[in-house]
């Protein structure tokens, strides 16, 4: 687990372009947080440092976007905001999508239905910033957590608390 505080815009860009260099190959994200927390706003900087070009639309509307990566395969934005349950999944397509990365907002609204995360990110209001919890789920996303705390590419963006519990290790 770590624990972040991005100050600005410009810090949840950066974890954005982080988590983008670091992933896996294939990876489930879930972004948790309430309204105005930032989901969007790390998903578009993912989605950016991944070489997608053009527009990268909120799916809040049309809760599922598809967009071609420039290193190939493909990811899938999910605003699930704006359905009741998991039931409403089917109508998405979601397992003939192939997609090597998914990221997931509002993924409690799809419990049940989605296939379980490598990795969830918790993002809250923070005083003028945001703070933003990584915690790894599956064995790959504690894998990518401690590949990322070893290496230190967030140091910068690590809190007090998030330098304790970053080095403590995983059972």
């Amino acid at each position: 687990m770590m624990d972040l505080h991005l100050h600005d815009a410009a810090a949840t860009d950066a974890l954005g372009a982080l988590l983008a260099r670091t992933q896996p190959a294939e990876a489930i994200v879930f972004l948790e947080g309430d309204l105005g927390a930032g989901k969007s706003t790390l998903a578009r900087a993912w989605l950016r440092a991944l070489g997608v070009d053009g527009a990268i639309r909120s799916p809040t509307y049309t809760l599922v976007e598809h967009y071609p990566l420039a290193a190939g395969g493909k990811a899938l934005h999910l605003d699930l905001y704006r359905i009741a349950g998991a039931r409403e999944l089917e109508f998405l397509a979601l397992d003939d999508a192939g997609a090597s990365l998914w990221l997931v907002e509002w993924p409690e609204r799809g419990a049940g239905g989605l296939p379980p995360p490598d990795l969830a990110v918790a993002l809250a209001v923070d005083g003028a910033g945001r703070s933003a919890r990584l915690l790894g789920v599956s064995a790959v996303g504690i894998a990518w957590v401690r590949r990322m705390t070893e290496t230190g590419v967030c140091d910068a963006l690590l809190t007090s608390e998030g330098r304790k519990s970053s080095q403590t290790t995983d059972p």
